[in-house]
């Protein structure tokens, strides 16, 4: 299954999904991120507290979505709110398209290292049950309404 996980500026929540679903989704999943106005490097934090998980981030880079034309995946999921009103491009037209909404973690309202951590823990946590989901779904890829549909029930149910 290929994912392409969407945030504006591809450097902390689309990084985190598209890290973390390669991870544990062995053979399973391919995945990829982007975004519409990336911001050209990942936010450090996201780098810090992935390797704190034991998630890779080799190869991990901010990216447009204009990069990923040729790659075809089965579904975009966008993350944060502003990329699921954005007007995707034309040759998304194939692929499913559903609204996993994050809070962003980088945005950290309190100051302090313990609800920095927090914040990213609780992001990374909820797309780890979110990708252990899909996983265990047994959704066939092929049939895009089935996969909407679970891709939808997924967001609803593991916030």
């Amino acid at each position: 299954m290929k994912l392409l996980f969407i945030c504006t500026h591809n450097r902390c929540r689309s990084i985190l999904a598209e890290a973390i679903a390669n991870h544990i989704g062995g053979d399973a999943i391919q995945a990829a991120s982007a975004g519409s106005s990336p911001q050209g490097q990942v936010h450090p934090l996201s780098l810090k507290y992935l390797t704190e998980h034991g998630v890779p981030t080799n190869g991990l880079c901010s990216q447009s979505w204009d990069e990923f034309e040729h790659f075809s995946p089965d579904a975009v999921l966008t993350l944060c709110d502003s990329a699921a009103q954005e007007v995707c491009p034309v040759w998304f037209g194939k692929s499913i398209q559903v609204h996993w909404g994050l809070s962003d973690p980088s945005v950290i309202e309190a100051v302090g290292d313990d609800s920095e951590r927090e914040s990213f823990n609780n992001t990374i946590d909820i797309l780890e049950r979110r990708i252990r989901a899909l996983l265990d779904s047994g959704v066939n890829v092929d049939d895009g309404e089935a996969l909407r549909a679970t891709l939808s029930q997924i967001a609803v149910n593991i916030n």
